[in-house]
């Protein structure tokens, strides 16, 4: 390894290479992920976008070791990751789902779900741990012992959140994160996530279908279609309009809401 490619490793988080995922129920196969790539500095915050179906989720779960059936290389802050994870590994990664509905168990409280990964972790500490969590998420103390159906959507996906950030991961993924969220809250929490990743150096990956969402979050990101990545961009190329490949530019078109001239010319790529 040379130099610069030394330099590129030391700087980075998260590299992924030639990232390869195969469903074979043996009566149909589908390539899931096609040869994925791509590099996230630390302290980063990377989109990925794309129709359903384009292969973010999948990325994420192999990411958050929910997918065992893969190939190719994960790095992550310099140690290669297998399929397979001790405890430490598993903590440096988490994920915030897209539904808070569904994400936290009904019949625990706000307490309970937050000291949960702490005692499977054999971390100590557990009282304090959980008061500075919620309030880093900004809730309050009266939080602690409500269960979710006490809480308004927003809130529960700040303990979502804070269920996340408290085994102090190095990598955050986030997938749809407000999708589930009404407009007004959906600001507050993207602010949320900005704050904590400023606070805490955190390094997120966002998958999200909304591109002003990850315009406000992410410093770049990766548009993917049929389990691929067709281009690799940074926000301001988003802002600007400036994506290069043709997939890219209808996505972008689309964001923007139904426009029946836009839309009929609209090639089958």
């Amino acid at each position: 390894m040379n130099a610069d490619a030394t330099a590129m490793v030391e700087e980075s988080m998260v590299q992924v290479g030639d990232l390869t995922v195969v469903f074979d129920t043996g009566r149909h196969r589908v390539l899931a992920l096609n040869g994925v790539s791509f590099s996230i500095a630390r302290g980063e915050s990377f989109g990925l976008v794309g129709e359903s179906g384009s292969g973010k989720t999948t990325v994420l779960r192999v990411l958050a070791g929910l997918n065992v059936a893969w190939s190719g290389s994960i790095v992550l802050n310099g140690k290669p990751l297998e399929a397979a994870r001790d405890k430490e590994a598993k903590r440096a990664i988490q994920m915030v789902f897209q539904d808070p509905y569904g994400s936290l168990h009904p019949k625990h409280t706000v307490d309970r779900i937050l000291a949960e990964p702490l005692q499977i972790h054999g971390l100590g500490d557990i009282e304090q741990r959980v008061k500075e969590t919620l309030e880093q998420v900004q809730l309050g103390p009266e939080f602690r012992f409500r269960y979710p159906h006490q809480l308004s959507g927003g809130q529960r996906q700040r303990v979502a959140i804070a269920r996340a950030l408290i085994l102090r991961p190095k990598l955050l993924l986030l997938d749809e994160p407000t999708s589930a969220l009404d407009v007004s809250i959906q600001a507050e929490i993207l602010n949320l996530l900005a704050a904590l990743r400023r606070e805490f150096d955190l390094t997120y990956i966002l998958v999200s279908h909304d591109l002003a969402v990850v315009a406000q979050l992410c410093h770049r990101l990766a548009i993917m279609r049929t389990g691929e990545i067709v281009e690799l961009a940074d926000a301001d190329d988003l802002a600007h309009g400036r994506l290069q490949h043709p997939y890219s530019r209808q996505l972008l078109t689309a964001s923007k809401g139904f426009d029946r001239q836009a839309i009929s010319q609209f090639a089958d790529l």
